[in-house]
C-alpha cells in the first residue's frame, strides 16, 4: 500500500514538472522570436486597429449618429439596428487588437528604454481602458430605445434625448482616451527617435502626432481641431505599419542595444 502511494506521488511530480518544463520552452520560444517577426506582428495588429477603428467611427457611428437630432438619430439606430450592433463589435475588436498593439511594442522598444517603455505602455493601456468602457454608452441607447415596458413612464422624446446623451458621453470617453493616447504616442516616439533599429522619422512623426492628441486633454480644443490631428496621425501611423509589415526592425542593431541595456542593468 505505501509503496503505491509512493509511486502515485513520484509520478504527479513527473507530470507536474512535465507540465512545468512545457511552460518554460513555450516562454522560451516566445522570448526568442525573431526581433524583425515581432516587428512584423505588432505591424499587423497595429493595422488591424486602424482598420477596424475607421470602419466602426466612419461607416457606422458617423453614418447613424446625427449630431444634435435625436429623433432622426434614434430612427437611424432603430432602422440599421443590426448595423449599429456590428459598430459595437467592430468596436471592442479595435480595443483588443490595440491591446496587443501596446503590449508588443512594449517589447518591440524595451532595449531603447525599459522604464521608458513600461511607462508608455502603462499609460496606453489606461487609454485602452477608458476607451473600452466608454463603449459601454456607445450600446446603451438599443436598451433604451427597445421598447421595454418598464420604460413607459418615459415619453419617446426623452427617450430619444437620453439616446443621444449616452452616445455624447460615448464621445467624450474616447476623447479622454486619446489624451491618455498622446503622451503614449510622444513617448514611444522618443524610444523610437533614441533606439538604433529603427528610423528616427518615423519617431519624430509619432512624437508630433502624440503633442496633437494632447489638445484632448481640453476637449473643446481636441475636438476642433481633430480633422487636422486625424490627418497627422493617419499618415504618421501608416508610414510606421508599413515599415514594420515590410522591414521589420533591424536585428543585428536591437539585439545590440538590448544586450547594452542587459549588461547596464547588470
Amino acid at each position: 500500500m505505501g509503496t503505491a502511494v509512493l509511486t502515485k506521488r513520484l509520478n504527479s511530480r513527473c507530470s507536474r514538472g512535465s507540465s512545468s518544463w512545457g511552460d518554460l520552452k513555450m516562454a522560451k520560444s516566445i522570448t526568442e522570436t525573431s526581433p524583425r517577426l515581432k516587428a512584423r506582428i505588432t505591424g499587423a495588429f497595429y493595422l488591424l486597429t486602424m482598420l477596424t477603428g475607421i470602419f466602426a467611427q466612419g461607416f457606422v457611428s458617423d453614418r447613424l449618429v446625427v449630431s444634435g437630432d435625436a429623433a432622426a438619430t434614434a430612427t437611424n439606430i432603430l432602422t440599421h439596428k443590426s448595423l449599429f450592433q456590428l459598430g459595437f463589435t467592430i468596436y471592442l475588436i479595435e480595443m483588443a487588437c490595440q491591446i496587443a498593439m501596446t503590449v508588443l511594442f512594449y517589447y518591440l522598444l524595451k532595449p531603447a528604454g525599459r522604464i521608458v517603455s513600461l511607462l508608455a505602455a502603462s499609460l496606453g493601456l489606461t487609454g485602452c481602458i477608458i476607451k473600452t468602457f466608454s463603449r459601454v454608452f456607445y450600446i446603451a441607447p438599443l436598451f433604451v430605445l427597445g421598447g421595454a415596458h418598464y420604460l413607459n413612464v418615459f415619453s419617446l422624446e426623452q427617450l430619444q434625448a437620453v439616446a443621444l446623451l449616452f452616445l455624447r458621453v460615448n464621445e467624450q470617453g474616447a476623447g479622454m482616451a486619446l489624451a491618455f493616447f498622446g503622451f503614449y504616442a510622444l513617448l514611444t516616439g522618443y524610444l523610437i527617435i533614441r533606439s538604433t533599429f529603427l528610423p528616427r522619422i518615423l519617431g519624430w512623426w509619432s512624437a508630433v502626432a502624440g503633442l496633437g492628441w494632447l489638445t484632448f486633454l481640453s476637449p473643446t480644443l481636441g475636438y476642433r481641431l481633430f480633422p487636422y490631428l486625424a490627418g497627422v496621425g493617419l499618415l504618421g501611423a501608416t508610414a510606421l505599419i508599413l515599415w514594420l509589415l515590410v522591414f521589420g526592425v533591424n536585428e543585428q542593431r536591437w539585439k545590440e542595444q538590448a544586450g547594452a541595456a542587459s549588461e547596464w542593468r547588470s
